[in-house]
């Protein structure tokens, strides 16, 4: 959030409430529009690493807003950590450019 000036939207993927979902799609929506006219500077965003940085803020605020909503709905350190586990130890011409659910190859 440090690479943020934008004081709304900094507000707003920081902290949530019951609109919070909506509130981050609108900051997103912001930001799109804002590099489609060129205004990232005047408007706030980060200049470097822009898409970046606002989309990795955007994903962080959802997972706070899932976390508060679905709070049974938890992955431990394990169970996160077996199927990157499993990709890096792929031997070399193991299926590579796919993407993967839960350690099987599964389309987009």
């Amino acid at each position: 959030m440090q690479n943020i000036a934008n004081g709304r939207a900094k507000m707003i993927l920081s902290e949530g409430d019951e609109h919070a979902e909506e509130k981050v799609d609108e900051v997103v929506n912001q930001f799109l529009k804002d590099v489609k006219e060129d205004m990232l500077e005047t408007k706030g965003w980060p200049i470097n690493l822009s898409t970046y940085v606002v989309s990795k803020a955007a994903l962080n605020a959802y997972s706070r807003i899932w976390a508060t909503k679905f709070p049974n709905f938890q992955f431990d350190v394990e169970e996160g950590a077996k199927g990157p586990v499993a990709l890096a130890l792929t031997p070399v011409g193991g299926p590579s450019g796919l993407f993967f659910d839960r350690m099987e190859m599964s389309s987009f």
